[in-house]
């Protein structure tokens, strides 16, 4: 067989650049080959930045598109999150911790688990196989599972996903991957040398309804004191978004780690129906929602059923 990239989802989070390698690592040692080449969609973010160098693990090449390639999709299977030629690419897997919304011509090999991260998936499948895991892989898929948890504490969080953690931890020589999470989350919050849009692009994310197509940004930070300034202008920008694109809605969520919840930002056309549906009240198209952590679990099935029928 040719090349296969492996790929996660354009905006690339930690979780899937992670994925993306770990899994290549994977598929060329349990098949002893080495066709499987882990690649980005695009630029990395802060956090995958600050773990790269913290394991001296070298960036993967930025593909441009997937048009005629040969393809293993992770962190992601809806066609509006991919990179632009999924259309002619031969999808030979998936890998994922979302919901299903794929369709293709002929079977493939899915696997899909309910779990807080792609990566814990990746990391599973080296323990069941008796592979070694690397103290440098180890490091990076452990700080995936950090991020993608936010460090436990995501309602995605699972004890698959907790007992990972203290597996890889061990392996990584990391003695407190609490306190080593919030480094991650530090690295992070560094908004204040980031424009507008790098913050809403930084983890964004299209999903299609029937309403119409809607993209879902979210930042995390330890203080939300951060942001403060800066949401009249970060919602200028979303509305610029929102109209160069075509999007039904832009929506943000700058998510507290520490005192867990998330200021809610809306363009849309449709404002007051997205309040109805969080149930909350918006004030200059703002609000505060306590207990919100995960876009998974607590914004995108809201949105499925309020604009989905």
């Amino acid at each position: 067989m040719d090349k296969v990239y492996i790929i996660g989802h354009t905006s690339p989070d930690t979780d899937s650049v992670v994925a993306a390698i770990s899994y290549a690592e994977f598929k060329n040692k349990i098949e002893n080959t080495n066709i499987y080449i882990p690649v980005v969609a695009g630029e990395i973010n802060k956090a995958t930045e600050f773990i790269f160098n913290k394991f001296n693990i070298e960036k993967p090449e930025i593909l441009n598109t997937l048009e005629n390639k040969n393809v293993i999709l992770v962190d992601h299977n809806e066609a509006a999150q991919s990179l632009t030629g999924i259309e002619s690419a031969k999808i030979i897997e998936i890998l994922d911790h979302h919901k299903l919304d794929f369709k293709y011509s002929e079977p493939i090999y899915v696997n899909i688990k309910p779990w807080g991260s792609s990566a814990t998936i990746v990391a599973e499948l080296f323990l069941s196989n008796n592979l070694n895991i690397s103290k440098s892989t180890a490091g990076l898929i452990l700080s995936a599972i950090l991020d993608d948890t936010v460090i436990t504490k995501s309602p995605t969080c699972t004890k698959t996903d907790k007992d990972m953690i203290k597996k890889l931890s061990e392996i990584a020589e990391i003695n407190d991957w609490e306190n080593f999470g919030m480094e991650i989350f530090k690295a992070k919050s560094g908004v204040s040398k980031m424009r507008d849009i790098e913050v809403i692009k930084s983890d964004f994310k299209d999903f299609d309804f029937m309403a119409g197509k809607f993209g879902v940004g979210q930042v995390e930070t330890v203080d939300l004191n951060e942001f403060s300034n800066r949401l009249d202008s970060l919602l200028i920008e979303m509305e610029k978004i929102k109209k160069e694109n075509n999007y039904h809605s832009v929506l943000l969520f700058v998510t507290d780690i520490i005192k867990g919840g998330s200021k809610i930002l809306v363009a849309s056309r449709e404002a007051e129906k997205i309040a109805e549906a969080f149930n909350i009240k918006l004030k200059d198209n703002k609000a505060y929602i306590n207990g919100l952590m995960s876009r998974k679990k607590q914004v995108v099935p809201v949105l499925t059923e309020k604009f989905n029928n």
